[in-house]
């Protein structure tokens, strides 16, 4: 963040940010809200949903005097491309010198922290492969039937 603007790299961004569909948003437990955004796009209004749940660009970049809600990505604005540069350049300098190990191609030493407790261990796997995992946390109608891309 430098100049009221938040800078955001989004290293895999083959991922859903708030959990997969198919296992029901685990990182978002359920809530009226949730059922409601996801009911939208079950209707073919997908705004809300892929401002919530939806995959992120690689760079977002958001003016905060202007867009407190980080709502408006700036990062493919001309305008700003100077900025974005700085900012990347400053947030990946900061990075490497914190030891990130996303820094030094080791990133994927996140997938494998352990959870706090056995019973979530390998849940997409264990769920998609037919085993009645719970996931109390979520709603039933969270689980998504049809593939998202």
């Amino acid at each position: 963040m430098k100049n009221d603007h938040l800078y955001l790299h989004n290293f895999k961004t083959d991922r859903w940010p708030s959990g997969h569909p198919n296992t029901g948003y685990l990182n978002c437990d359920g809530s009226p809200t949730k059922t409601s955004i996801l009911n939208q796009r079950r209707e073919g209004t997908y705004h809300f949903w892929t401002l919530n749940f939806g995959k992120r660009s690689q760079e977002e970049l958001f003016d905060l005097k202007r867009d407190v809600d980080c709502v408006n990505n700036l990062a493919m604005s001309k305008s700003h491309a100077n900025l974005k540069k700085i900012l990347k350049n400053q947030l990946f300098a900061e990075l490497r010198e914190q030891g990130d190990p996303r820094m030094f191609g080791k990133g994927d030493v996140f997938d494998n922290y352990p959870y706090s407790g056995s019973a979530t261990d390998d849940f997409y796997k264990r769920y998609t492969s037919g085993e009645k995992v719970r996931a109390g946390w979520v709603n039933p109608s969270d689980f998504e039937k049809e593939t998202l891309d």
